[in-house]
């Protein structure tokens, strides 16, 4: 029993170990606070200490569970490694999810994140993290094995990449062209009755300037999220103003709207003459930043939540919906936040054309934030084999082909706009099509096998 670890040392071990890793990762937790930073300021570190230690208790979990299940060193060791993958699937799902800083997210940018179409991110997050227990199962021997293995997922992923690409939809015997405006407004002077007529006066002008030469007028122009300070339901003259700077092309964009005592993160199509097509409203919301768990209570303590204007938050709209754009296809609606859960895109009610992502990053900060966010959006085209149109009100605005690669993008905080042939879209994937359930199968069996295994 000399080899035998403590659970419980194990855990405190990796409690510390994952707080240090959620802080590095997510230290622009912060920034919703510094929005008003008199009011709020004095949240923003106990937010990231609450953030950090509270996703490392998965590690700890994952650690206590490894040193009981593993009696010598290499069992601990592929113990941990599903464990920890298992981490990440729990984390993706407990308490509505945060898969954020998953360990497959290393990947991103680089071929090897081409597995994610057949495997998701907890596949990619189980090749990490079994790479890693075979470098400690034998130094020498192990490492070999690892690097061989990242190796050969690597030249598939370079093969995947290198591979022509399917057809583009096209409309009148071109490719579909599509405009992404950014307006760059600060999200501490974006409502405030001064600035709100600026920013909207800068879509206007983005909306309606001319395509460069030789370049194709966009068949779809797309704003970010909560892009107009009016209500769609009361709007006033606002939707003609966008249409007409749009010269009757099609316009999807991000506003609130009320019905009665309600309020919805939304996203509408507006036609020609200001006509409100269809309209999505946001159904995964973020909590504490779009609603508040025990709102009232809270909000009697004067703790509301950020993103909304006022009240306790939004309410979340019933589910993913697909948007149906006529000659430009079918587009899955994802607002902020939701390009973050694969498991959302799954549930789409059929397949989509392409995928479409209105934002607001601002509520991020200038530094790794949005970078992080623009990194799983450029995941969700590689899972499900669909390009994404990303419209961010800071940045970064972006066409992001099937493959997760960047085409066209406006940096980040600059005003301007992106136009962009559509990509083509792939078949469904495999993981388009079983989703997160073969992983968590495969997960679940591996524990029971070490399971059994300790037991005999």
């Amino acid at each position: 029993m000399a080899t035998q670890a403590h659970p419980g040392r194990a855990a405190l071990m990796a409690l510390f170990a994952g707080a240090g890793h959620f802080a590095a990762a997510l230290f622009w937790i912060v920034e919703p606070f510094m929005v008003d930073a008199a009011r709020d300021g004095w949240m923003a570190p106990f937010a990231l200490i609450l953030i950090s230690f509270g996703m490392a208790l998965f590690w700890a979990g994952a650690a206590a569970l490894a040193a009981w299940l593993g009696q010598t060193p290499a069992r601990r060791s592929l113990a941990l490694a599903v464990a920890l993958a298992g981490a990440d699937a729990l984390r993706s799902y407990v308490l509505t999810g945060f898969p954020w800083a998953l360990f497959g997210h290393v990947w991103i940018g680089t071929p090897v994140a081409q597995v994610a179409a057949l495997v998701g991110p907890l596949g990619l997050g189980l090749l990490t993290t079994g790479a890693a227990a075979l470098a400690a199962l034998a130094p020498r021997r192990g490492s070999t094995a690892a690097l061989a293995l990242l190796a050969a997922v690597w030249a598939g992923g370079a093969w995947r990449l290198a591979q022509p690409d399917p057809a583009p939809a096209t409309i009148e015997g071109r490719p579909l062209q599509i405009r992404l405006v950014q307006p760059n407004a600060a999200q501490n002077l974006k409502w405030l009755p001064e600035m709100q007529e600026l920013f909207f006066e800068r879509m206007l002008d983005q909306t309606s300037a001319l395509p460069a030469p030789g370049a194709p007028a966009p068949d779809l122009i797309v704003w970010p999220e909560t892009a107009v300070p009016w209500l769609l339901n009361r709007p006033g003259p606002v939707l003609e103003m966008i249409s007409a700077a749009a010269g009757g092309t099609p316009v999807v964009l991000g506003i609130q709207r009320t019905e009665g005592l309600r309020a919805y993160n939304s996203l509408a199509v507006i036609g020609p003459g200001g006509s409100v097509g269809e309209v999505y409203d946001k159904h995964h919301l973020v909590p504490f930043g779009e609603y508040m768990p025990a709102g009232d209570l809270l909000a009697s303590l004067g703790i509301t939540a950020f993103a909304a204007r006022q009240g306790n938050g939004y309410t979340p709209g019933p589910g993913a919906m697909l948007l149906d754009l006529g000659p430009l296809g079918r587009a899955l609606p994802l607002i902020c936040y939701e390009a973050v859960f694969p498991q959302d895109l799954n549930a789409a009610p059929g397949r989509a054309d392409w995928l479409l992502q209105a934002t607001n990053d601002a509520w991020f900060g200038a530094l790794s934030g949005p970078y992080q966010h623009l990194a799983q959006a450029r995941l969700r085209t590689i899972e499900q084999g669909l390009p994404l149109l990303r419209a961010a009100n800071t940045g970064v605005s972006a066409v992001i082909d099937a493959k997760g690669r960047v085409l066209a993008s406006q940096p980040l905080n600059t005003d301007g706009f992106v136009d962009a042939p559509l990509p083509a879209a792939y078949p469904p994937t495999l993981y388009a099509r079983g989703g997160d359930w073969p992983m968590l199968v495969l997960l679940s069996l591996l524990g029971l096998a070490l399971a059994t295994i300790r037991r005999r």
